[in-house]
């Protein structure tokens, strides 16, 4: 299929860090524009905030069909096929994005088919597809959502206070605890996480004041995760906390992997997301645990990222091809 003429669809992957946007044509296998907003959107009392979303998606939109259109020598001008978005937070703060959004797409791009998905969702489609398996998506937090395509199980995601184990915040978080104990002379501190706290924030008694007023606590705290993973090698306490983390993973992943893959193969357990880049201090205690918590199933790399997972999902819903089962909050479809 040709890429004017309603054979666009869109991509958006909204998160702690901006707002990612793709053009994708029907058939296409990658992008055929991108764009990135860097200011991520808003969350207020009402929840996401659908009206900064939009003030920041559709000047995007505009820009990536006026890219498209010079690229392909097609018209750009055509109703989008299809939109998927996918959102940091959509699970519990959504109510908004799916209330306004839906009519305010049309009227404003002609959308008609569209999809609100977590973020978790949007990263399974990116790397494991429409099939049946499981995802662990780790960054700041950490979730785990798996599917056998009749209905979802997630676990985790519940944000650095109830939850995220594992995640990039609660790796730093454990980190600096034990820096802060090696302080105060308390038991379990490690001298090698205090040095590096002091290297990169400056003195530890300094520390509360430096994190509490902020409002991205938990990427700050994530901040530190690296270098927990950099001592894990010479330190014990920090390979301790690294191999608690992929404890927690793991349990996050048994909890939700169905039984059985495609065609009654292992499951498949995708890893996706900046926090499986620290590499082997992480990974090697990682695929012990799944080893022993999950042995019938197949931990592999995910194949793509959440903005390639919500092209996905809007040319599957673009063409009739959704199998990935609806939900009221991870995975909204409007009649």
């Amino acid at each position: 299929m040709t890429a004017g003429a309603g054979r666009y669809v869109l991509g958006v992957d909204s998160g702690g860090s901006g707002l990612r946007v793709a053009l994708g044509a029907i058939g296409a296998r990658k992008p055929v524009a991108t764009a990135v907003c860097a200011e991520p959107v808003r969350t207020g009392p009402a929840g996401i905030d659908a009206g900064h979303l939009l003030e920041q998606l559709l000047p995007a939109v505009r820009e990536l069909r006026e890219q498209a259109g010079e690229q392909e020598r097609s018209a750009d001008g055509a109703p989008l096929a299809a939109v998927a978005i996918g959102a940091a937070g959509m699970g519990t703060l959504g109510d908004q994005l799916r209330a306004e959004l839906p009519a305010a797409l049309e009227s404003t791009l002609g959308v008609r088919l569209l999809a609100l998905a977590a973020d978790g969702v949007t990263a399974y489609a990116g790397a494991v597809g429409q099939r049946p398996g499981a995802v662990v998506a780790g960054g700041t937090g950490m979730i785990a959502l798996g599917t056998d395509l009749t209905q979802w199980r997630r676990a985790d995601g519940w944000g650095h206070l109830l939850g995220d184990n594992g995640g990039g915040a609660w790796i730093g978080r454990a980190g600096l605890d034990a820096a802060m104990r090696a302080h105060d002379g308390r038991r379990g501190g490690s001298a090698a996480l205090l040095a590096r706290l002091e290297a990169v924030f400056g003195p530890a008694s300094d520390l509360p004041g430096l994190l509490y007023p902020r409002t991205d606590r938990p990427a700050l705290l994530a901040s530190f995760a690296p270098e927990v993973a950099a001592c894990a090698d010479d330190d014990p306490v920090a390979a301790g906390i690294l191999r608690d983390a992929a404890g927690h993973i793991a349990e996050a992943a048994a909890a939700v992997c169905p039984q059985r893959g495609v065609g009654g193969e292992p499951c498949e357990v995708a890893l996706t997301g900046g926090l499986f880049r620290m590499g082997d201090p992480l990974l090697v205690p990682l695929r012990e645990e799944l080893a022993q918590q999950l042995p019938r199933a197949r931990a592999v790399a995910g194949s793509g990222d959440p903005l390639t997972g919500a092209l996905r999902i809007a040319e599957a819903l673009a063409t009739g091809d959704l199998r990935l089962p609806t939900h009221p909050t991870l995975l909204y479809v409007p009649a």
